[in-house]
């Protein structure tokens, strides 16, 4: 595995390029964050990154990274746990968003290359960290394996805590401009529809009769001006499909939900690049899942092991492999 240094935090704090390959896929990742700065499929970066360490500091909009303790949002920056309130940074308007100020995409994290197509990544997240409880230790995994990346996730506290991990990296299977083209089927019935500032209600709603329902393929720009940012109710055993012309991308993983974002807060003015110019498919469990008793449990209490994975697998153009040999 090809390693380079990639730069040095204010912090002193010395940052590494890996880079992974395996057949038709090659992948950079950066001990900075975990993140994917970029994912070549047959010749093609299909993820949105940064150039420099700087730029992931400060024009970065988690391009990437895997974002933490508690991915998405908490409403009112707070939460419950065992009778106790833990009051945390309210960085998005009122709610506490991906774990803070300082979360988990701006630390910098032990990297153990495995082969040349396996990287392991740890990082230990002491007691009371952005004002989460118990002493949290997290490795994540990228594996690049055939036509697809995997990432598993594992986790263990010396303390009950809440968590909810997730990779943010931005697609665009064409490579450049929006994704108003691309096409996207989630097999999810339901999603949680959120307040004005983005908080779930609670309910758990129907997509159907709603621009939510993609079942069915959809353009992403036919609806909502293609502005979407919100979490879906996967089914059992669900994915999600992604397709781009003869380029396509499917989606599975253990996680009950997605947060499907395509990119329109993005600008130009703060970051590398303009709205819609990729999409996230956030693989979670729900936003506010602590304040909604509804919703699946994100507790992990000492003893216990948190364990996800999600898999981004992709379908390659003729070009590249003769008929039926690219498939999933």
């Amino acid at each position: 595995m090809k390693v380079e240094h990639f730069g040095v935090t204010p912090e002193g704090e010395q940052v590494e390029r890996y880079t992974l390959t395996d057949g038709l896929l090659t992948a950079q990742v950066l001990s900075y964050g975990c993140v994917i700065q970029s994912l070549e499929v047959a010749g093609r970066d299909v993820v949105l990154g940064c150039a420099t360490l700087a730029d992931y500091r400060t024009r970065s909009r988690y391009f990437g990274a895997v974002v933490g303790r508690y991915g998405n949002r908490l409403g009112n920056g707070r939460f419950e746990l065992d009778g106790k309130t833990y009051e945390l940074a309210r960085n998005n308007g009122t709610a506490a968003l991906h774990g803070g100020r300082k979360g988990f995409d701006k630390r910098v994290w032990t990297a153990e290359p495995d082969g040349d197509d396996r990287l392991r990544l740890s990082y230990v997240s002491p007691d009371g960290e952005e004002g989460y409880p118990g002493t949290l230790s997290v490795t994540v995994t990228y594996t690049l394996a055939g036509d697809g990346l995997r990432i598993d996730y594992t986790a263990t506290t010396d303390a009950p805590t809440v968590l909810n991990l997730t990779n943010h990296s931005y697609f665009n299977l064409a490579g450049a401009g929006d994704v108003l083209d691309h096409v996207v089927t989630i097999d999810a019935d339901r999603y949680t529809p959120v307040d004005e500032h983005k908080i779930p209600t609670g309910e758990l709603a129907p997509v159907e009769g709603t621009l939510f329902d993609f079942r069915t393929p959809h353009r992403i720009g036919d609806r909502l001006n293609g502005s979407y940012d919100h979490n879906f109710v996967l089914n059992p055993g669900g994915g999600i499909r992604v397709e781009f012309g003869d380029h396509a991308m499917e989606v599975v993983t253990t996680q009950p939900g997605v947060q499907f974002y395509t990119g329109g807060m993005l600008s130009a003015e703060t970051t590398p690049y303009g709205p819609h110019a990729g999409l996230c498919l956030e693989t979670q469990h729900f936003p506010d899942s602590p304040n909604q008793p509804a919703f699946p449990s994100t507790v992990l209490r000492p003893g216990e092991e948190f364990a996800s994975c999600t898999e981004y697998r992709f379908l390659c153009p003729p070009s590249f492999y003769k008929a039926g040999e690219c498939s999933v």
